[in-house]
Formats: structure tokens, C-alpha cells, sequence
């Protein structure tokens, strides 16, 4: 039994532009995360720069694609 993605009115809970964006944003938070833990070994400072990175990351792309 497959459940499908889609809503009543056949339409997908997400568009494909939000989807790429908040995946971007969510790259990006990753990786801004893993960097500063490498370079710093502090969990908390990594989880503060991966927050802040995914929400400049969704801004800007949010804005570049359109």
C-alpha cells in the first residue's frame, strides 16, 4: 500500500521552487554546521552557525531563483 504525496485536490504539498529552496537552505546549514565544528569542536556554536546559515541560505535563494 503506496500512499501518495498529494493532497485531495491532486495538488503536491509542496511546489518544486520551495522544495529546491529550503533543500539549498538545509545544504547549506549542513555545511556551515560541519565546518565550524570542525574548526571550533563546540556543539552549541555549530548548531547557532548552521541556524543562521540555513536562514540566510533560504533568503538568498529564495530571491536568486525564480
Amino acid at each position: 500500500m503506496t500512499r501518495s504525496t498529494q493532497q485531495r485536490g491532486g495538488q503536491p504539498l509542496l511546489g518544486l521552487r520551495s522544495t529546491i529552496v529550503l533543500l539549498l537552505g538545509v545544504l547549506t546549514g549542513f555545511g556551515a554546521g560541519v565546518l565550524t565544528y570542525l574548526a571550533q569542536g563546540s556543539l552549541p556554536a555549530a548548531a547557532l552557525a548552521a541556524g543562521a546559515a540555513f536562514g540566510a541560505g533560504v533568503l538568498f535563494f529564495h530571491a536568486i531563483i525564480g
